[in-house]
């Protein structure tokens, strides 16, 4: 193979690991189609925002398993039964945030696991642990297939919660950062098929909370999970943390965003986030300098 077929080869690669991963994070780099689909359309934009502002309760999802939380909080369903959407916690005094980490790994990315590509980040694991961060994890079925035994670990650990980021990591709309497209049945049936990855791992703190893929989501993708019993979950805060080289930088964008009930975006692939762990390590001293308290989502939700 010439330099030149080496180079378009290896361009090409990452471009579509881009699209997989940045699109989750909805980096400052999105293409400004994607952004729309993740916001929603005009209509759907406004069934969020009706939804966000809902008091948390609505159905509880299924029993949990033992050792689980018991019931965590949901919203109540939006206009015509439409999933609801939670973005930050409605109570915005009380200095709380919660750092979420997306793991990513899409249905076809197995040769590339098999060849010694890691999305996984054991050690990003680690440092939340020792530094005592309470943190929802949106995992996706592929991710805990590949990585059981971490899996069950995370979903045993009191100090995390696994959410549900679908099995694929397929879009749920279209356009979403050159994402695959489900159909509305093959929606339901991808965040199922996700649940049961959780299980089958053995991880009992799940919680019935949903992160589109790239954030697309409108009034169809909304619909299409109305029966799932899940809380559709964005955030406020983008870290920028996919692809970054610069730990500084990850960290000061997150530090310059939060406010009092934030959501903060970020991930759990070492592969393509290689710099989240050291930016956390400096994300949660300067956050708890200025008087924030770390928490997971379940929390923000019910307050």
């Amino acid at each position: 193979m010439t330099n030149s077929v080496r180079k378009v080869a290896a361009a090409a690669a990452l471009a579509v690991l881009g699209a997989a991963l940045a699109a989750c994070g909805g980096g400052a780099g999105a293409p400004d189609a994607g952004r729309e689909a993740r916001m929603g359309t005009p209509a759907a934009s406004g069934s969020a925002s009706a939804s966000a502002s809902a008091s948390a309760a609505g159905s509880p999802a299924a029993s949990p398993q033992a050792g689980a939380p018991a019931k965590p909080p949901t919203m109540a369903p939006g206009p015509n039964g439409l999933t609801p959407v939670f973005e930050r916690a409605k109570q915005q005094t009380d200095k709380t945030v919660a750092l979420t980490f997306d793991a990513d790994m899409t249905s076809d990315q197995g040769p590339r696991a098999a060849g010694g590509e890691h999305f996984d980040n054991p050690a990003l694991i680690s440092a939340l642990r020792t530094l005592k961060v309470p943190s929802t994890i949106f995992m996706t079925g592929r991710w805990a297939e590949e990585y059981p035994d971490q899996a069950k670990s995370i979903g045993t650990d009191p100090n995390f919660e696994i959410a549900n980021h679908s099995y694929s990591h397929h879009a749920f709309t279209s356009p979403c950062y050159g994402l695959p497209v489900l159909d509305t049945a093959a929606a339901r049936a991808d965040v199922d098929r996700a649940f049961a990855a959780f299980r089958q791992a053995g991880a009992v703190n799940t919680v019935p909370y949903f992160r589109f893929p790239g954030g697309c989501y409108d009034d169809q993708s909304l619909r299409a999970l109305s029966t799932a019993g899940v809380t559709a979950v964005q955030w406020d805060v983008v870290s920028g943390d996919a692809f970054a080289k610069d730990p500084v930088a990850v960290a000061e964008q997150v530090l310059a965003g939060v406010k009092p009930g934030s959501v903060v975006v970020m991930h759990c692939t070492r592969s393509a986030a290689p710099v989240t762990e050291e930016a956390v390590r400096r994300i949660v001293p300067e956050l708890r300098k200025r008087g924030y308290r770390f928490v997971k989502v379940s929390e923000l939700i019910g307050k």
